[in-house]
């Protein structure tokens, strides 16, 4: 692991010895993929089952104001894992190649040297894993990381005791491969092994794992699924849908359109994820550790066209309300009280510090955080929200600020009352000129910090 021991000089290490004495809490962090607002039914969702997840929501608490730091997969993620915005933490692009846009078909040399293929977080931002490494955890990640594939960039140099997944923004759910190059990383070197095996299988499977090896220390497990994303793959016929397997499909009535059938297998892939953290779950609880574990799960960003983001506006790709406001769901049990509605206005750049204070450890000094410990919240000793958010990407800009959201984009301008249109469809810029120009004007204030920040990732010129 990379030195960065000035940085942890602080933090404060309690030793557990199994399972019995264990005194810190395991972490169960989910991310699903893509996956729309409403595509639970703990959110309202009548089509789509998703059992598992609503008992999640059921024994914990339901967060429905909660947003991420980017409305596309690599930003997102990299703001949850730093705790830090993209804009500060370097990654605020995607980490791929244009030209299968246009049907390219790399070579594996072209692929080895792609940008894609080289690119990464910056070495020096300190990954929530490596406070958690520090302060006695074990930890494992699973599934999609899309924070660079070189080994350097890898989870296992940051932190992670165990990965199996892949590195790249999205692959083929049963060849693993993204637009024909093999994708799946064991450790730190690319694997062909289970090669035609459904990617929610694998990824329950290497949990399990994870779990059941533990040795009694706490954990910290990452489960990043790439359900419901859509297949990276140039067959036409296969690329911007999503896949799922028989069992699963069988759940949902056939279609006589290609949309219909589309989104039989969007819904085939929730529930077959459902299903898996069912089976994680249930695991958990047999090792009596459900007790001493905090779960969390989330969405890295809204979804796209086959996904339900109602009653949002918009989604991926976008800073309207569908493209960062996800669900998402708490549960620590004895610590926040099960069947909860939470309509505080919270983001994921509050979940490094949550998790980090509930490990009983400090974050690193001299490291700026741009969230907070949001457990009190959760638990209702708080009453204090979030009071603003910011949003680049690709020449868009958004800032929510209290209730008030401003977006200049490609795909629509506006301010909007989100207490009084969710829907984000009544602009008052005209009828609200004072609010739009505080509104823009933080947002120019918060842009001037991003760019004075310490140069950052390998988009900053240092």
């Amino acid at each position: 692991m990379r030195l960065k021991s000035l940085l942890f000089s602080l933090l404060f290490l309690v030793g557990t010895h199994g399972f019995g004495q264990q005194q810190k809490p395991n972490v169960l962090l989910i991310i699903s993929d893509d996956q729309g607002y409403h595509d639970l039914g703990s959110f309202g969702n009548k089509d789509i089952l998703t059992p598992y997840l609503d008992q999640l929501a059921a024994e914990g608490v339901r967060l429905t104001n909660f947003y991420v730091t980017g409305s596309a997969c690599t930003p997102s993620r990299s703001g949850l894992l730093t705790g830090r915005y993209p804009q500060r933490n370097g990654t605020f692009e995607l980490f791929r190649n244009n030209m299968v846009n246009y049907g390219h078909r790399y070579t594996d040399y072209e692929y080895s040297v792609s940008p894609e293929r080289i690119l990464g977080t910056d070495l020096r931002e300190i990954f929530i894993s490596e406070v958690l490494k520090e302060g006695g955890y074990t930890n494992g990640y699973i599934g999609k990381w899309d924070l660079g594939q070189l080994r350097r960039y890898l989870p296992m140099q940051q932190g992670y005791d165990k990965y199996y997944g892949f590195a790249n923004t999205g692959i083929d759910y049963f060849t693993h491969e993204r637009y024909g190059s093999p994708s799946m990383i064991d450790g730190n070197r690319l694997s062909i092994a289970d090669k035609g095996t459904y990617t929610t299988d694998l990824f329950e499977r290497e949990a399990l794992e994870f779990i059941n090896g533990s040795g009694g220390k706490p954990f910290f497990l990452t489960l990043a699924f790439n359900a419901p994303h859509s297949a990276s793959n140039l067959d036409p016929e296969i690329r911007g849908t999503v896949q799922a397997t028989e069992k699963y499909l069988k759940m949902y009535p056939e279609s006589n359109t290609k949309r219909g059938e589309k989104q039989r297998a969007y819904k085939a892939a929730v529930t077959q994820m459902d299903q898996s953290i069912g089976n994680i779950m249930e695991r958990i609880k047999e090792l009596g550790q459900e007790e001493n574990t905090l779960v969390i799960f989330l969405s890295d960003n809204g979804g796209m066209s086959l996904a339900d983001n109602s009653p949002l506006r918009g989604g991926k790709a976008q800073f309207f309300e569908g493209g960062i406001r996800v669900p998402c769901l708490v549960k620590w049990p004895g610590k926040i009280d099960p069947g909860q509605t939470n309509d505080a206005f919270l983001s994921s750049l509050e979940l490094f510090p949550m998790i980090v204070a509930a490990a009983g450890l400090e974050l690193p000094k001299d490291v700026i955080y741009d969230g907070f410990d949001m457990l009190p919240v959760l638990q209702g000793k708080s009453g204090v929200d979030r009071a603003a958010l910011y949003w680049e990407f690709r020449g868009d800009q958004a800032a929510r600020v209290g209730n008030w959201k401003w977006v200049q984009s490609a795909k629509g301008n506006g301010l909007f009352n989100l207490k009084q249109d969710i829907g984000e469809q009544n602009d008052l810029s005209l009828e609200k000129p004072e609010i739009l120009k505080e509104l823009t004007r933080k947002f120019s204030v918060w842009k001037e910090e991003m760019e004075n920040a310490a140069p950052r990732g390998p988009f900053k010129d240092f």
